[in-house]
């Protein structure tokens, strides 16, 4: 890790990767920046003042961004549907309380405000639902932008950890999960919708369930010592993503193995013993699932994390196996951008590596829009 300084904490006041995650984007008190997240190259830049979301909707030139209210004309309360071609804005919607958060994919925007959620036709800007929510004054939220499994997950009790999960395209609610005792810090849903994995204010125990039985899958135990879960992530996936990651305010990078898992569910069911004890009995809080990177970031220091691949290495020994890398990109607060390889075997063991890391408010834009 590099010297990041203290001193510029907090200079990203939001940070998204879209959906296919090939860009993100980063929004700061001077206005917001579009990076290709192979190469980090800028290729779009806005600097008309301080943005709190910024969200894109895959690779196109449809942004949706929100004013952080630093400056009369950007206000938190208009969302505004921006055309990075003509760098004119297409439509702008207002509203009586701040906008906390923004999704969208090719079919839904979805805008979430303190006690209600907004669901929109992307094409038309017709409103086709109302959501009523308990307070959420963090905007906490998940959305699947899958239209095949396309889900969001709310807060369903501020006293509590339960999750409100809708279908965003049939537009209605699916179910109700009680996943934590305490209030929820963190939520993701799988890209496909078919898993959501959450975490307490607590910050001890991260828990997956399965979206379409509304039943709990695995149980993982991040820390005896409470931390502030910060973001979760998912592997990309058809079906059960191999791993599951969390950024929490210890600095650390947890690593959770929901494949390995499969594999010994699946060799335990063959036995009698095994197939006589529960499955979240059997391997609740196994260490062997889990695996941490520590100090990977300053403690406090605020981080969001995506595992943007999963690829099979194929071994060149025969007595070896195949091994599987993924890339997993992380966003911090205080304005740097590090990419890491996780390296790990059908034997569990992990191996790190820090490929990239760079300051995001340094990197010079080349023949991009300065306006």
């Amino acid at each position: 890790m590099a010297n990041q300084s203290s001193s510029s904490a907090s200079v990203i006041l939001c940070a998204s990767f879209n959906q296919d995650n090939s860009c993100f984007a980063i929004g700061t008190r001077d206005g917001f920046r579009i990076f290709d997240s192979n190469t980090g190259r800028v290729f779009y830049e806005r600097a008309i003042g301080a943005f709190s979301i910024v969200e894109m909707l895959y690779s196109s030139s449809l942004l949706a961004i929100v004013g952080a209210g630093q400056q009369p004309s950007l206000s938190p309360r208009r969302l505004c549907l921006f055309n990075t071609m003509t760098g004119t804005a297409l439509r702008e919607l207002n509203f009586l309380t701040s906008i906390l958060a923004v999704r969208v994919n090719r079919k839904r925007l979805v805008v979430v405000l303190q006690e209600k959620t907004y669901i929109y036709d992307l094409n038309s800007l017709a409103i086709l639902d109302t959501v009523d929510t308990v307070p959420n004054a963090k905007g906490l939220c998940a959305f699947s932008p899958s239209l095949d499994g396309c889900y969001l997950a709310l807060p369903a009790s501020t006293t509590k950890g339960s999750v409100l999960v809708y279908n965003v395209m049939e537009l209605h609610s699916h179910c109700e999960i009680d996943a934590h005792r305490s209030p929820l810090a963190a939520i993701v849903l799988s890209s496909n919708g078919m898993y959501i994995a959450t975490a307490s204010e607590q910050g001890t125990l991260i828990r997956v369930h399965l979206v379409s039985q509304a039943t709990k899958s695995y149980s993982f135990r991040r820390g005896t010592y409470p931390s502030t879960i910060y973001s979760l992530s998912f592997g990309p996936s058809t079906e059960l993503p191999d791993i599951l990651i969390a950024t929490s305010s210890s600095g650390s990078i947890h690593v959770f193995f929901l494949g390995f898992i499969l594999d010994q569910r699946s060799k335990r069911s063959s036995s009698l013993l095994g197939s006589m004890i529960p499955n979240s009995i059997n391997d609740a809080f196994e260490p062997g699932y889990h695996h941490v990177l520590h100090n990977a970031n300053s403690a406090g220091v605020k981080s969001y994390a995506t595992i943007r691949s999963i690829d099979k290495v194929a071994s060149t020994s025969i007595s070896q196996v195949a091994t599987s890398k993924a890339c997993i990109s992380i966003i911090t607060s205080n304005g740097y951008f590090q990419e890491y390889s996780l390296s790990f075997d059908h034997l569990n063991e992990p191996l790190w590596s820090l490929e990239r890391e760079f300051n995001l408010l340094t990197v010079v834009p080349d023949n991009v829009n300065n306006s």
